[in-house]
């Protein structure tokens, strides 16, 4: 079934793959997990951000958050 794609923006690829449209088959070739504080991440072309005290805590009792054993 076709789709319709809006206007996009790009800035960068890292290792990973952009899909446009249908797709059959979606799975997670890796997983990782960042630890980033508030209005770190945030992205565009104009970004305002007040911030007052931040914390973040990096650390996860969690052996393992996502697994992806048996993706294709």
């Amino acid at each position: 079934m076709p789709s319709m794609v809006g206007p996009i923006k790009i800035n960068s690829v890292g290792g990973g793959v952009v899909n446009f449209g249908d797709a059959f088959y979606l799975a997670p070739k890796s997983s990782s997990k960042t630890n980033a504080g508030s209005g770190a991440l945030n992205t565009g072309d104009f970004i305002v951000t007040n911030n007052g005290l931040s914390s973040t805590n990096p650390f996860d009792p969690d052996v393992q958050d996502q697994g992806n054993v048996g993706n294709a």
